[in-house]
């Protein structure tokens, strides 16, 4: 029995060790090509240091000589716990610059090489037209969306809720509450050119959503001074 425990421990222990000793291959023609992890974030510039494949539980970008481009991530939620998945794409090195083409937001970006050795890989985001586009949304979406939570629910006659945004499909992204003690009048004005906004981004980049429609809540219901919308 002792015997059979030993042995199932040594087979454990020896294939952790292989598995932390893979062998890290580099090809010096394009030292780009393999696998890298462990960012460091600076502004938009991004240091990796080189693995030999993708982490399971963590960040990592891997570069093919076929031009395959895969990136390890959870996505754009930082809530724990974090599931990470791959997401697919093509890369094309012209000089210094990586051009990254893949089927999740944002589409199309680029890197711009700032150095790179056998053991370290150090880019700088270059943001496109369409990034630009999509922050401008977003610094918008949070003008409006503070506006709405600005006030302590504490009566939920004192709220109601309104459609925003616009899927590439048809129909709203969502609902939103917001008190009537506001500037009703300015926060609906900001909804509405948000709305027209997304709708101009979907057509000029060719976005592509669902076609379920988003069912609108029947109420608004105050929990902790927080406003709920209720379906």
């Amino acid at each position: 029995m002792k015997s059979n425990y030993f042995l199932f421990l040594l087979f454990t222990v020896t294939l952790f060790s292989c598995e932390q000793n893979k062998e890290i291959h580099i090809d010096e023609s394009n030292l780009l090509i393999g696998v890298w992890e462990k960012p460091i974030y600076e502004g938009e510039r991004v240091t990796f240091l080189r693995t030999s494949a993708l982490p399971k539980e963590a960040y990592g970008i891997a570069f093919e000589n076929n031009g395959i481009f895969r990136e390890r991530t959870s996505g754009w939620c930082g809530t724990p716990p974090l599931s990470f998945f791959n997401i697919d794409g093509n890369f094309k090195l012209e000089n210094t610059l990586i051009n990254i083409v893949t089927q999740n937001y944002p589409s199309n970006y680029s890197w711009q090489i700032i150095s790179l050795t056998e053991n370290e890989l150090v880019v700088e985001s270059v943001i496109t037209d369409q990034e630009k586009d999509h922050r401008n949304l977003l610094e918008l979406f949070d003008e409006i969306s503070n506006l709405a939570y600005s006030a302590s629910c504490v009566n939920t006659a004192d709220w109601t809720f309104v459609g925003y945004g616009a899927k590439a499909c048809g129909g709203f992204q969502g609902y939103m509450p917001y008190s009537k003690n506001i500037d009703t009048i300015a926060f609906l004005k900001k909804i509405d050119a948000y709305t027209k906004a997304e709708k101009e981004y979907n057509i000029q980049w060719n976005i592509v959503s669902d076609c379920a429609l988003v069912a609108p809540p029947t109420a608004v219901q105050c929990q902790n001074g927080y406003p709920a919308l209720i379906y």
